[in-house]
């Protein structure tokens, strides 16, 4: 593309247009320039509200995905790509799951996260390149992440992600965007220019990261990875998790430290387990095989465990 026509492109796009409200922000004291970036921050949640459904439809895809033992893959470029990567990296220690189950994909690879590399994303055939390289297959989600829309990385992947029968979702800040053309779910909250003209790392990257949030808490409680609103699946990997763990076992079976640490030593600091034990009085087998029984669920276990009348 001549730069001339991508110039009248970023035209036509919401998030690269001038924002009326913030015209004067290089004239402003401190204090009053980050009002208006707040002002500006307001309005992002209120532009996610606004597609729930589409993000419903995709959570309820990933749930079918996980189940049939497929993936969750996010790819994107700059912003876009550090977000989907930071995703991803965070669900083995919060849901137990592992690394290879939600992939963060960023153009020009991992070293992208340290140090733009901007003209990565210019290569459709890079995008396909690299959920070729995971195998990709029909039973997985892709999730391709552009603030504008447009980008060719992202436009690769999703079309190779078609040619496949995976699931194909554009995730974009502008609407009737390229990607969205080409997916099977299009969510495109539209939170209006940025304070900083073209600044897509602001407003565009908080609506994102709130998706993707919304993505993959969501599915994971799908696949019974909470218990009320506690995260019983956590990996308790350092001294935090191991505290917070036994917290969360004190908080669901309303019992005593020294009892949660007891069920936790028992389990190895398998949550779930630990619960349904000090709830149950299960030993560790039938605790083993009740939660085995219920897929998962720890709620269905507990309730499968107790008598009607409890």
């Amino acid at each position: 593309m001549s730069e001339q026509a991508l110039i009248s492109e970023l035209g036509r796009l919401v998030s690269e247009e001038r924002n009326p409200r913030t015209m004067d922000i290089d004239l402003l004291p401190t204090i009053d320039v980050l009002r208006k970036i707040n002002d500006e921050d307001k309005l992002v949640a209120h532009a996610v509200e606004k597609v729930i459904p589409e993000i419903a439809a995709t959570v309820d895809r990933i749930t079918v995905a996980f189940r049939q033992g497929g993936r969750l893959i996010y790819m994107g470029a700059g912003t876009s790509g550090r977000i989907g990567v930071l995703d991803a990296s965070e669900c083995p220690p919060t849901f137990r799951v592992p690394p290879t189950m939600v992939v963060g994909l960023i153009a020009g690879g991992y070293s992208a996260l340290l140090k733009a590399t901007e003209g990565a994303e210019d290569s459709q055939s890079k995008g396909a390149e690299a959920l070729a390289e995971i195998d990709l297959t029909a039973k997985d989600v892709v999730v391709g992440i552009a603030a504008s829309g447009r980008t060719p990385y992202v436009i690769g992947g999703l079309n190779y992600a078609r040619k496949i029968g995976a699931t194909a979702v554009a995730l974009s800040c502008n609407p009737q965007s390229s990607i969205a053309a080409i997916a099977d779910i299009a969510i495109s909250p539209v939170v209006g220019p940025e304070a900083l003209t073209g600044s897509t790392r602001m407003k565009s990257g908080t609506a994102e990261k709130l998706v993707l949030n919304m993505l993959t808490t969501a599915s994971m409680i799908g696949i019974g990875k909470s218990y009320e609103n506690l995260m019983v699946d956590l990996k308790a990997s350092n001294k935090k998790l191991v505290a917070r763990a036994a917290r969360i076992v004190m908080q669901a079976a309303e019992c005593t430290l020294e009892e949660a640490q007891a069920a936790l030593a028992q389990t190895d600091n398998d949550v779930k387990l630990a619960i349904l034990i000090v709830l149950t009085g299960m030993n560790l087998a039938d605790a083993q095989f009740a939660l085995e029984g219920s897929n998962g669920f720890l709620r269905k276990a507990i309730q499968d465990a107790r008598p009607a009348s409890m």
